[in-house]
């Protein structure tokens, strides 16, 4: 009955010609937000409607590439002779986890009454792959327009939908996109399961997390290689500042016995004369504004934040807060359209304690400050703009501590480009001790400009020579004090953290050979995207092939065996460097998908035959003898992001034992972070520091915290109170506190 009053409803509003178009939009927070904007409130299941307009939503992908048991059956056991898998056309597929939602859509874009789709996904490769599969998937085949905007904001959605471009214009975005995703599954889906059959292991590879193991491993090569070199100098002590002897433009000599014999030369000089003095202004402008990967940089540098961490703060504040702009952009300027709503951008995070300096920029605006290139270039913006906030106010009462700190990044980085650059004066020393040539440097500040913003942040701090130098002449004679050597060792280069890694592959150049292929990577970004970097690094330390001491990343032995049994192809950045050359022709018009797919399915062949080929051979060298308690076989013991494991070596069972846990509460004695250790009633809570006690006691203490009152709740309670003291003076609020346990 219902579905024959739905059918003629709709045939009633297509008799009166009144038809709707669908939005759909990535995740349900944009879409309701849509939704508001556009007047629809008519809440439904999956969906809102209006009077004009449908806004429904994905979670995310819908649709996905099927996987190879949805061709054949055979498919479902992983065997090295079925290889390689080449399907003829890739097919689609539901994914189970979300196929209600998926159902509710379809449903929408097959209304009779619905005329147009509108895709309101992410503005990007990846948010025009989401809406196509599943548009495709559904066979829907109405018309198509396309919503592309940075920020979720009202004025942004109100001005999208103002400004919506024909879908045709994206048909080469979409075709990219799916290229992407097609060559993906192909190379990783076979090059994985060749190896995995053919090593019996829980192998895996592909074309960005196998050059970034590589990397890695690289690294750790080069530092197991490096040989540490004494050198030796001389240092002269002057009235009050450092001389550095130079032979040769170089500071240092590693011929100890011929820097010994300048030094006797100079045993009993104790005056030196200025030959040469040099004053040179210099400037340092304001850093650049934030793409995703330099902000992960920051926070995992000052916070300790995984990349996939930032970007989840970074999804919650332009999402749910609405304060920041989109975040998976690879930009760093924003464009000339963008200039005029910068005022309104000031005014919405103008709260303490960014109040003074939104107020002062605001002020001078129109009239001293100019936006300039420093930030503002077309040029330099492909799919979005950098970070920055919107015109949304700003409540930061409502933000968590990590929000709170992201947010504050992003905020300060906005406002430094609107102040001058940090002025002051290099100067250059030049002296004579006897024979021997001595320089030093120094520095002082002219206008602290930007840096006045940032008040005692060291990080921002330039790093000059902080030594301050008196005012002196050239063929001034300046007393010395002492002279002496100084001995120093070469030092190998720094093992990668998270921050470090991102920077690799971002510019992976380095490893690469053949320059173009160097440049391509440099001009489309690296290796991933600043969207799937975080994901990829994360995937590394699941599947056990990384680890972190401390805070650097190591390979472990499964992630070195990976390497060397991977095809050559795979182990390069030159592969993603090839692809996204021909991904650009494909988004241009240059360069039809079936080709590029053609090539890529040849290409799979060939890494499976050498696979299959190899006379290599895998080992697992952490195998325990504690049996999996679901399959009987021995376990591997693993160490992960988050501590150690045991996990099945049968990858179909994949049976995990939690054998150590790194938590994010803090031990009571030293603040340090606390660990898990043990299984069932004999775990414990330990620390570095010696603090040990029963996991039931720790959740008993956490408990009690938890019903306590934090720091935060009590400031916002004593403002509650300070407000209802006004309407009642002769009351003491603060009474109330009396006997309350604070945390």
């Amino acid at each position: 009955m219902e579905v024959c009053e739905k059918k003629f409803f709709y045939v009633e509003r297509i008799k009166k010609n009144i038809m709707k178009s669908l939005i759909l939009a990535e995740k349900p927070s944009v879409g309701k937000d849509i939704a508001r904007v556009l007047g629809c409130r008519g809440g439904k299941n999956g969906y809102i409607e209006g009077d004009k307009y449908i806004v429904t939503w994905a979670l995310g992908h819908l649709v996905t590439l099927a996987d190879p048991e949805e061709y054949e059956a055979r498919y479902k056991n992983w065997d090295i002779s079925h290889l390689p898998i080449i399907p003829k056309e890739q097919r689609l597929s539901v994914i189970p986890q979300t196929s209600k939602q998926y159902r509710t859509v379809k449903e929408q874009m097959l209304r009779k009454d619905v005329s147009t789709i509108v895709i309101a996904t992410d503005a990007g490769r990846e948010g025009e792959l989401v809406a196509r599969l599943i548009i495709e998937k559904a066979k829907c085949n109405k018309p198509i327009k396309r919503l592309w905007i940075s920020s979720v904001t009202d004025k942004a959605i109100k001005d999208g939908f103002n400004n919506l471009q024909d879908g045709k214009n994206y048909q080469n975005l979409c075709d990219s996109a799916k290229a992407r995703a097609e060559a993906d599954w192909l190379v990783g889906i076979n090059a994985t399961r060749c190896l995995t059959t053919k090593y019996n292991g829980q192998l895996s590879c592909g074309r960005v997390q196998t050059p970034t193991l590589a990397m890695i491993a690289q690294r750790e090569d080069d530092i197991r290689k490096f040989v540490p070199q004494p050198f030796y100098g001389i240092s002269a002590i002057a009235n009050g500042f450092n001389l550095t002897w130079y032979k040769n433009d170089s500071a240092r000599m590693f011929d100890k016995p011929k820097v010994a014999d300048v030094l006797g030369t100079l045993q009993g000089e104790n005056i030196g004369t200025v030959t040469n003095l040099t004053k040179t202004a210099k400037k340092k402008y304001p850093p650049k504004l934030y793409d995703l990967t330099e902000l992960q940089r920051d926070a995992s540098t000052r916070f300790g934040y995984s990349p996939k961490e930032t970007l989840s703060i970074m999804q919650r504040l332009y999402e749910e807060h609405k304060v920041l702009t989109y975040p998976r952009t690879d930009s760093r300027y924003i464009t000339t359209d963008i200039v005029p709503t910068i005022p309104d951008r000031l005014k919405g995070c103008a709260a303490p304690p960014y109040a003074n300096l939104c107020g002062q920029i605001l002020r001078g605006f129109q009239k001293t400050i100019r936006p300039n290139s420093n930030f503002v270039d077309n040029s330099k913006v492909t799919d979005h703009h950098a970070i920055i906030p919107t015109e949304h106010t700003a409540n930061l009462a409502d933000f968590g501590d990590r929000e709170r700190k992201i947010y504050d990044l992003v905020i300060m980085r906005f406002l430094a480009v609107f102040f001058p650059p940090f002025e002051y004066e290099q100067v250059a020393l030049t002296v004579k001790i006897g024979n021997e040539t001595f320089k030093a440097s120094g520095t002082s500040t002219i206008a602290q400009g930007f840096r006045a913003i940032y008040k005692h942040d060291d990080d921002e701090e330039e790093s000059t020579d902080k030594q301050t130098l008196p005012a002196l002449k050239n063929g001034e004679k300046i007393p010395i004090k002492a002279i002496k050597m100084t001995e120093g060792k070469t030092t190998p280069p720094a093992f990668f953290n998270e921050a470090t890694l991102l920077s690799a592959m971002e510019s992976p150049a380095k490893y690469v050979q053949n320059k173009a292929l160097a440049e391509t990577l440099k001009q489309t970004g690296g290796l991933g995207t600043v969207a799937t970097r975080a994901d990829i690094i994360e995937k590394l330390f699941d599947n056990f092939m990384i680890e972190k001491r401390g805070k650097d990343i190591f390979t472990t032995s499964k992630g070195r065996q990976v390497i060397n049994l991977a095809p050559a192809g795979l182990r390069s950045p030159e592969l993603t460097g090839d692809w996204e050359q021909k991904l650009l022709k494909i988004s241009k018009g240059n360069l039809k998908r079936a080709d590029f797919i053609k090539e890529i399915k040849a290409y799979t062949t060939e890494i499976v035959a050498e696979i299959k080929a190899s006379e290599k051979a895998y080992k697992h060298d952490n195998l325990t003898t504690t049996k999996c308690p679901d399959c009987g076989k021995f376990m591997l013991q693993v160490k992960g992001k988050k501590g150690e494991m045991l996990v099945c070596q049968d990858r179909e069972c994949n049976s995990r034992i939690n054998l150590s846990l790194e938590i994010r509460s803090k031990c009571p004695k030293c603040h340090k972070f606390l660990k898990i250790v043990g299984t069932g009633d004999k775990r414990m809570v330990t620390c570095a520091c010696g603090h040990r006690e029963k996991y039931a006691t720790f959740e008993a203490r956490k408990k009690e915290e938890k019903n306590s009152m934090s720091k935060r709740d009590v400031q916002n309670y004593i403002k509650e109170l300070n407000k209802k003291s006004e309407s009642m003076p002769n009351n003491n609020p603060f009474a109330v506190l009396k006997g309350i346990k604070f945390s």
